[in-house]
């Protein structure tokens, strides 16, 4: 994605603007985070891999703060999420 909004909120529902826009923001997170961990992943500089590694750590907390307010406006995500968990529980036992 790279700064770069994958869809136009200008022509969503505004009843699902915010549900959108909290989708986007989990995106830019996740992101922000493979690009943070692949760079880490072949600095020489100690230094410079462990801010990061901690940066993208950073990225993951801001990740669940969407995520957390996305699941309280959108039922249909929570139920999805859970089937999703049941799914992955009785297909490969995790």
């Amino acid at each position: 994605m790279l700064s770069q909004i994958p869809i136009n909120l200008e022509k969503i529902d505004k009843k699902n603007l915010d549900a959108e826009i909290l989708r986007v923001g989990i995106i830019a997170e996740l992101d922000a985070v493979n690009l943070y961990e692949q760079m880490a992943a072949i600095a020489q500089d100690e230094n410079i891999k462990k801010i990061l590694l901690d940066i993208a750590k950073e990225e993951k907390t801001h990740v669940g703060e969407f995520q957390a307010l996305l699941l309280n406006r959108d039922q249909e995500q929570v139920k999805e999420m859970v089937a999703g968990k049941e799914e992955v529980k009785e297909e490969v036992g995790e």
